[in-house]
């Protein structure tokens, strides 16, 4: 995905997730911490999702910590667009 260069994003958080437990929160900034997230994700390749009422949510979680249950549909939704960006799906939900 591609974003315009002139805006400059208020706030940006990443997330991993991994199959286990809940997606935790790995990085969270504003302005030019918020840039040199968004930065890092394009050179990996990881999809951006623009949501800024759920970033400023997800902000709030410490970073490191579990999302919270209440943010568990919203961060769903951010997953379910990954995976159909990559193609991929969750394996882990179809093992037997």
């Amino acid at each position: 995905m591609t974003r315009k260069k002139s805006v400059s994003p208020s706030m940006a958080v990443a997330l991993r997730y991994d199959g286990t437990g809940a997606p935790r929160v790995t990085a969270q900034g504003r302005g030019p911490v918020a840039e040199q997230i968004l930065a890092r994700a394009e050179e990996h390749g990881i999809p951006l999702y623009r949501d800024s009422g759920l970033a400023q949510l997800l902000a709030q979680v410490e970073l490191g910590e579990e999302i919270p249950a209440t943010l568990y549909e919203a961060v769903a939704q951010v997953l379910a667009f990954v995976y159909r960006l990559s193609g991929e799906t969750p394996a882990h939900l179809w093992k037997d």
